[in-house]
């Protein structure tokens, strides 16, 4: 090499270095960085001062929330490529900010709950592992939303996924446990397969991995790679429809929720929603929303299964005499993940689909605070009843009477009746969102299953204020618990007595 050409190859490869917005990234980071810390200190800690890696696990999952306040100035982007600033592989706009405070409010709720059920059943289940991989999934699924590749967002999807499985499964020679990890592990496997095959297709016929490249060059497909392209468009929606659990791949539910210990439960029921949907919208509404002719009536065709099946499913748990809360709560899960696919369905309809998508990020808002806050109220039931089942709860407003008015509320809420505000607002502006797209038959079912919904949401509430057979056991609230408890019925009233400031993402563009 001349010494003329030496400058301008120090030039080249200076280029080709970029600098790394460390603030942009800073939440999902932070939650990385405290999970590895609670892992080597795990090595060195004695057994007895072992408890004190929970508070560390919620302080780094509070301090990540905190981190996403510098970013509400504006849309910050790093890891672009190298001459388009524009295109780049993580984004922190208005939606990612959203759906990671919803992530990581989430993890920061079910954490609290986790703090209490690890000191009762610290025997079975490792406190250190336990929080190692809480962290770590969290971690994976704030940094979903913010993926603007296909590469990053697949990689966001198993950071979040994997330690998800082991979670599941990590009570010590727990059966029901071990069984329902499997489970889970192998839908999610088979959804992860599924989706990796659609975006190889792809990215055979596009070229390029980037969402905003994808959705310009995909119209422009030649002929002989047509039948590919639509292919994978598919085919990634199969994998995304696993992770919400949308029918007819929910089968995992149930038995996963009622195997895992309960916080994890609570923690996939919202967490693992979130990471589900905001992939899913990413895909659709920003790398495919040409092909909104494909995916818009699929996902409408699958939010009417999902959310009947889940309720019909709910509701004949009522014919077991002994049904389990939390497995009421998982039906009831796959019923709500219907109405969150309507407004999804509904962007695939309209000329300007990334407007629908405020209604789902409001619903699943709404359905955050209030579904981990039933779950907080069935771990309070759970420390006295095993078995939590529905009939444990006949006279809980006798022992524990705010408990019972706070899981009345929560059950209100996700009934969408007074004064559950928020809950009933949230409902509206999805039947909107289905309306305003001429989707007049979508919103026809999700009005019967509404109706179907509120016979179990109702009977429940009413079985709180029951006489209770034989005398009312009182028992003292952990703190961590109560706080759990606490939050979430704050959240709920705030949101019901203000629902504009979640109402009012829905009709906002997010990106």
């Amino acid at each position: 090499m001349s010494v003329l050409a030496q400058p301008q190859a120090q030039t080249a490869v200076a280029s080709a270095v970029q600098s790394v917005d460390w603030l942009a990234i800073a939440p999902p980071t932070a939650a990385a960085v405290v999970a590895l810390a609670v892992l080597v200190a795990d090595l060195f800690l004695p057994e007895a001062r072992k408890a004190v890696l929970g508070w560390v696990s919620v302080a780094g999952l509070a301090v990540s929330a905190l981190l996403l306040l510098p970013l509400l100035g504006g849309d910050r982007s790093t890891f672009c490529l190298t001459g388009d600033p524009h295109t780049c592989s993580y984004t922190a706009d208005r939606f990612t900010l959203v759906i990671q405070f919803l992530v990581l409010g989430g993890a920061l709720l079910a954490a609290l709950l986790s703090v209490t059920a690890l000191k009762d059943d610290r025997r079975k289940i490792p406190e250190g592992e336990f929080w190692f991989l809480l962290l770590s999934s969290a971690s994976g699924a704030a940094l979903l939303p913010a993926s603007r590749d296909l590469a990053t967002l697949v990689v966001a999807l198993e950071v979040a996924s994997l330690p998800a499985f082991a979670l599941v499964g990590i009570r010590h020679g727990d059966r029901r446990s071990s069984e329902a990890a499997l489970k889970f592990f192998l839908s999610s496997v088979t959804a992860t397969a599924v989706s990796l095959m659609g975006i190889s297709f792809v990215y055979a016929s596009t070229g390029t991995l980037y969402l905003a490249q994808v959705a310009a060059r995909i119209q422009h497909v030649p002929g002989q790679l047509h039948t590919l392209a639509q292919a994978g468009v598919v085919l990634t929606l199969v994998g995304f429809a696993f992770k919400t659990a949308a029918v007819p791949f929910h089968f995992w539910v149930p038995d996963t929720y009622v195997g895992a210990p309960l916080p994890v439960a609570a923690y996939l029921s919202v967490v693992g929603k979130a990471v589900g949907f905001s992939g899913l919208i990413l895909v659709t509404v920003v790398a495919l929303p040409s092909y909104g002719g494909v995916w818009g009536p699929a996902l409408a065709a699958l939010a009417a299964l999902t959310m009947t099946v889940g309720n019909v499913g709910a509701l004949r748990q009522q014919a077991t005499r002994a049904y389990s809360a939390v497995r009421l709560l998982a039906w009831s899960s796959v019923g709500q993940a219907g109405y969150l696919l309507v407004p999804i369905a509904a962007a695939g309809y309209d000329q300007d689909p990334r407007k629908a998508i405020g209604s789902t990020v409001a619903y699943a808002l709404m359905y955050g605070a209030v579904n981990l806050g039933a779950f907080a109220v069935a771990a309070l039931v759970g420390r006295t009843k095993s078995l939590n089942r529905v009939s444990d709860y006949r006279g809980l407003y006798a022992s524990h009477p705010l408990a019972a008015l706070i899981l009345a509320f929560f059950l209100l809420c996700l009934a969408g009746l007074p004064p559950g505000v928020i809950g009933l607002f949230a409902k509206v502006t999805v039947f909107s969102a289905a309306v305003d797209a001429g989707l007049g038959w979508l919103a026809v079912v999700m009005a019967v299953n509404v109706v179907i919904a509120l016979f179990y949401y109702l009977q429940w509430t009413a079985l709180l204020f029951r006489a209770p057979e034989g005398e009312p056991a009182r028992h003292r609230v952990p703190g961590p618990l109560t706080a759990a408890i606490t939050v979430s019925a704050v959240l709920g009233v705030v949101l019901s007595g203000a629902p504009q400031l979640v109402l009012r993402f829905a009709g906002a563009d997010l990106f």
